[in-house]
């Protein structure tokens, strides 16, 4: 076994492979750039090493800094972690022109299997079945026109080096071929080095499975069955879980098959995925093999009890498989939210910042006796950490395990509503309003399953029964706390407050409250419902962001920020202005008028932080709606902001090369 290796990635994979070579006794070195000094991962590695700006061009895809960081340190071998050069061929041939180990793949795997082109050219000589589709490269637009025409609309473009949804659009008629493909091209260029494309059909409904796969040098490959990544968004999976809901033993069983044979096909020696799309008749097809360890690999670590970074080690330093298919069983299920520094409430844009606070519910054991869960939280930041504009916007993916899929749900819900983030968008109530849908605990699931269920974006869900008794409940007991500080604060006097009845209102909805303190809590009287509620086990200080306590016997947790006579409470998908008033304050505060919003029809204005790339309207310009008026690149993705109505510019408030902030004013109509 290797006594050290160098780690030629950053954030979580990073972390994550540290993890597993401080129990295998393995010293590691991490290599970072400009944008990295201060993080995670450059404090916990034994060895670090600077290699340049942050622009990944300029560092991590820089071959040369990473074999010279190798030398420096004495690395014996490289973990190229997922992204970056970790299906990189000339890479890992030249680690091994270098005498360096690769972690991964053999060269001649990588080159089959890494290029989406090349890789169904060589499925469809070995007899796997296939998405219809053009395989080979396209020269411009209007090759892919004549392409996309042929196949039939819709049809996915698709960057040929692409991962991460970065480098994919999916085209329902002519308009989107001319304006995706250029896009797709120019992030290909500027993600992967690689601008080569190629369209296949798109297939409606459809379910995304993929079979994670491991093989030695010694020519044994196993699967260690599926994981289902249906839920994405802009084609970048959000949740993942494994095994899958839709897929019988049978299913399993041919489609892990079927991974394995490809596998062995082209002598394949590490971790890998196979990729497939599934029809909800289980019908499947050959999408992509993943040369590489993939973000989601921890669900199929909870289910299995294989740790994957260990095997890749174990086989990159030509040590023979230690188990056999028959040795492997599923056990439980497990659940991946993944965490990112967007903003669900503005059409997920990205949102880069510092992480003002972060804190991560607690790995390990939870639950009780009936509902035990387990969390794991794979991530590369702390507290104080930035997310940069220039790499993958994650924070972290948090994992639950349970012994059947309600179980896991439930735990990965609890575990949201634990983990608290300020100092930027996060999608953490999006997530946890998809663990709450029906559809989604049914197993009913697609890749259209977001934009079904939130065609317009997500903006929220109203309260629960149950959740607005936790929000009167806390914001009740908050009230009475601060108060009493306050009165304490100011005359000395100290002791319960005289006034124990208050006005609860969460929007417009108006409820009078009674608290009166019990023996291991409070006990809440709703008033005007004739309802008592017992709040116990609370775990709040003023100050503090998260109230915990238990209602009725049923714990929870909500995000809380102090506001204007009460507070904002968030729990899990649902956000309310809470104010606790009294009878008086309530009364008049129904009688004053509503203000209406401010007017901002007139304006155009950048959805998220990020660098102009072209700006296509001049002063006095007339505009159709739905005409590009902007390009906005951001976290390494370009979007295209349109009209929205038809309108004559009166002026521009921005160039192409400027960097605009979040709700800048880009063009203003007359």
């Amino acid at each position: 076994m290797f006594s050290k290796i160098l780690i030629a990635n950053r954030g979580e994979i990073a972390v994550r492979v540290i993890k597993t070579c401080r129990r295998m006794g393995i010293k590691t070195v991490v290599v970072y750039s400009e944008a990295d000094a201060d993080s995670l991962a450059v404090e916990m590695a034994d060895e670090t090493v600077f290699i340049g700006p942050p622009p990944a061009a300029q560092s991590y895809l820089v071959q040369d800094k990473i074999i010279a960081a190798c030398k420096e340190t004495g690395a014996e071998a490289v973990h190229p972690g997922f992204g970056f050069l970790s299906e990189n061929a000339s890479f890992a041939q030249r680690c091994a022109d270098e005498g360096i180990v690769f972690i991964g793949p053999n060269p001649g795997a990588i080159s089959a299997m890494g290029d989406k082109i090349e890789s169904k050219k060589f499925a469809e000589k070995a007899g796997v079945s296939c998405v219809p589709g053009h395989i080979g490269e396209i020269d411009d637009t209007a090759h892919a026109i004549r392409i996309a025409e042929e196949i039939g609309y819709p049809v996915m473009i698709k960057a040929s080096a692409g991962g991460g949804g970065k480098g994919i659009r999916v085209a329902h008629s002519r308009k989107d071929v001319e304006e995706g493909f250029p896009a797709v091209r120019a992030e290909a260029k500027a993600s992967f080095g690689d601008d080569r494309i190629f369209i296949e059909k798109f297939i409606t409904s459809p379910r995304h499975i993929e079979i994670q796969v491991l093989g030695d040098k010694h020519g044994h490959v196993v699967h260690l069955f599926e994981r289902e990544c249906s839920i994405q968004r802009r084609n970048q999976k959000v949740i993942e879980e494994a095994p899958s809901p839709l897929l019988d033993a049978r299913t399993r069983e041919a489609m892990g098959a079927q991974a394995v044979a490809l596998a062995r096909a082209v002598n394949y020696d590490s971790a890998g995925t196979v990729e497939f799309v599934a029809g909800q008749d289980k019908s499947f097809y050959f999408l992509e093999m993943n040369t590489r360890l993939q973000v989601e690999h921890p669900v199929t670590e909870l289910i299995t009890g294989v740790d994957l970074v260990e095997q890749m080690l174990r086989s990159a330093a030509g040590e023979v498989m230690a188990f056999g298919q028959k040795d492997l069983k599923i056990n439980g299920w497990a659940i991946e939210s993944r965490i990112y520094a967007e903003d669900p409430y503005r059409k997920f844009l990205p949102s880069i910042g510092r992480l003002v606070r972060y804190a991560a519910p607690a790995e390990g054991e939870h639950g009780d006796a009936e509902h035990p869960y387990v969390v794991r939280n794979d991530t590369g930041v702390r507290e104080g950490d930035e997310i940069s504009m220039f790499y993958d916007p994650m924070i972290a993916k948090l994992c639950t395990w349970g012994e059947d899929r309600t179980l896991a749900i439930d735990g990965m819900g609890r575990a949201l509503e634990d983990f608290h983030i300020e100092g930027l968008g996060q999608n953490i109530p999006f997530l946890a309003a998809v663990m709450d849908q029906e559809r989604f605990r049914s197993g009913r699931i697609s890749t259209r399953y977001i934009a079904d269920e939130f065609p317009d974006g997500f903006h929220g869900v109203e309260p629960t029964p149950f959740q607005k008794d936790v929000m009167t409940a806390a914001a009740a007991h908050m009230h009475v706390i601060l108060a009493a500080r306050a009165r304490k604060a100011g005359n000395g006097l100290s002791g319960p407050l005289t006034r124990k009845a208050w006005v609860v209102m969460i929007g417009d909805d108006r409820r009078a409250v009674t608290l009166n303190p019990s023996a291991d809590g409070m006990v809440v009287e709703l008033t005007d419902e004739a309802r008592h509620l017992s709040l116990r086990g609370i775990n709040w200080r003023p100050g503090s962001p998260v109230f915990r306590g238990v209602l009725d016997g049923k714990a929870f947790a909500l995000e809380t920020r102090p506001a204007a006579e009460g507070f904002l409470i968030r729990q899990r998908a649902a956000k309310c202005r809470v104010r606790v008033l009294t009878p008086l304050s309530a009364d008049l505060h129904e009688r004053l008028p509503k203000r209406p919003p401010a007017d901002t029809s007139k304006m155009i204005v950048s959805p998220m932080p990020g660098l102009v790339v072209s700006l296509e309207v001049i002063e006095g310009q007339e505009v159709k709606e739905g005409e590009t008026v902007a390009i906005i690149e951001a976290m390494k993705m370009q979007n295209i902001i349109k009209a929205e109505r038809d309108g004559t510019v009166k002026s521009v408030g921005a160039k192409a090369g400027d960097s605009v902030a979040a709700d800048e004013v880009l063009v203003e109509f007359a």
